[in-house]
């Protein structure tokens, strides 16, 4: 499932924003992220925005996947939740589109 539209946070330059995007982990590495990544960015290009920011976790291993998608690392931030700390990083793309998939060896 994926959540997405303006960006929250305008001053890193972005205009659209992929809010949540999260994979049954039954289907990793299967293209399922890959897969609902190309289609937000579908319906965004849709909406007339002209590119991303995905805010995740910074402790998530699920950065090294935005990575891999072409996401470069833009900022960094702490969020309070639930009262506690938490590290962000921010990845962007300033086109939407993903990363070529690099063949299999």
């Amino acid at each position: 499932m994926s959540s997405l539209g303006p960006v929250r946070d305008d001053e890193l330059g972005y205009d659209g924003e992929v809010y949540a995007l999260y994979v049954d982990p039954a289907f990793f590495g299967q293209g399922a992220g890959r897969a609902l990544l190309h289609a937000g960015f579908t319906v965004l290009r849709g909406r007339g925005f002209s590119s991303c920011l995905i805010w995740a976790h910074a402790k998530n291993p699920v950065r090294f996947f935005y990575e891999a998608m072409g996401g470069r690392l833009v900022a960094e931030r702490v969020q309070r939740m639930m009262g506690d700390p938490v590290p962000e990083i921010a990845f962007g793309w300033r086109k939407l589109a993903l990363a070529e998939r690099t063949p299999a060896r």
